[in-house]
Order: structure tokens, then C-alpha cells, then sequence
């Protein structure tokens, strides 16, 4: 729900996923395919076909643990509005490689980005990782500017995209 300036009335909780939470972190997998096809590294008929228990046991392995933790945007049982996971780099102990972030098109520019990447930090700074990196495809823009907003700096490390051999990605890093 949003006011006449388009800006949310609710807010939402940013949260480690729980188990229970798998039918609906489905939905939000398939949604963020839908809408940004290029910024994640499966295609949404694979999302799709995959079934449920292979949600949730996604769900339930990033759940708990220092290794993989993803993070949402919750309002209150109804649907996920947000996402954003991290994961440890092998060969860097002290980073958190953020991946798959999504805010859903009707909370950007609400501060959720933010508050996810917050989320995130937090699980990195209290598992002993103080910095934190994100990869975004060269030319998009408006997330570069977004990161740039929150503190990551571009290092000038620019990498092939990992599913599509035309795109390159660009490397962003800041304190956790």
C-alpha cells in the first residue's frame, strides 16, 4: 500500500529467512526473474520448474549459520517485498559477497535497499567479515548510483558476467 506520493504507509521488516518461509521466497524468486531478468543468474522457467522442497531446502540452508545468509523484507506474513543474500568469499575471510538483491518495484526508492543492505552488514560484521562487495552489470546505472548512495565505491575490477558472455559486471566494496 503506498500514500498519494507513491511513498509506502507500512513498513517492512528486514529479517533472516526462516524456513516457513519458502512458499513465499518462491514467489519473490519468480517475481524478481520476471522483472529483472539480466541481474540474476537463472532464467525464470528454471525457477519455475524447480520444485518446492528445493525452495525450501534453499530456504532452511541460508537460514541459520555464518556461511550464507539471505534476508527480506517482510510485511507481516503477506508477501516478501524484498531481498537481499550474502555469502563468504574463499579466498577473502573477512568479506561478504552480497548477491541477489531486490526491492520490488513499488518499495524502490523507499529506503529498503538500504535497510536490506543493513541487514546484511550486520549478519557480516557479527560473523567476523568487516567488508562487504557487490557486482552490478556494467550499465545499470541506476543501481550503481543506488550502491554508490549507500557507501560502495566502484574498485574498478570489472569481471565477465558469470551466464552471459556480452556483459561484464563491475565490482562495488564498503565497509560492513
Amino acid at each position: 500500500m503506498t500514500t498519494d506520493t507513491g511513498s509506502p504507509l507500512r513498513q517492512a521488516q528486514i529479517r533472516r529467512v526462516r524456513p516457513a518461509d519458502a512458499a513465499r521466497m518462491r514467489a519473490l524468486r519468480l517475481e524478481m526473474l520476471a522483472d529483472a531478468p539480466l541481474a540474476f543468474l537463472e532464467t525464470l522457467a528454471d525457477a519455475a520448474a524447480r520444485p518446492h522442497n528445493e525452495y525450501a531446502a534453499r530456504v532452511a540452508y541460508t537460514s541459520a549459520g555464518p556461511n550464507n545468509g539471505q534476508f527480506v523484507a517482510d510485511l507481516g506474513g503477506g508477501r516478501l517485498v524484498g531481498h537481499a543474500g550474502g555469502t563468504t568469499a574463499p579466498n577473502e575471510p573477512g568479506l561478504t559477497v552480497i548477491y541477489a538483491v531486490y526491492v520490488t518495484p513499488n518499495w524502490r526508492g523507499s529506503g529498503l535497499l538500504g535497510e536490506l543492505i543493513d541487514g546484511v552488514a550486520a549478519w557480516s560484521r557479527d560473523c567476523g567479515r568487516p567488508e562487504l562487495l557487490l557486482e552490478v552489470v556494467v550499465g545499470n546505472d541506476r543501481a550503481y548510483r543506488a550502491y554508490q548512495r549507500l557507501g560502495f565505491t566502484d574498485t574498478g575490477v570489472r569481471v565477465p558476467h558469470p551466464t552471459i558472455p556480452a556483459m561484464t559486471e563491475l565490482q562495488m566494496r564498503r565497509p560492513a
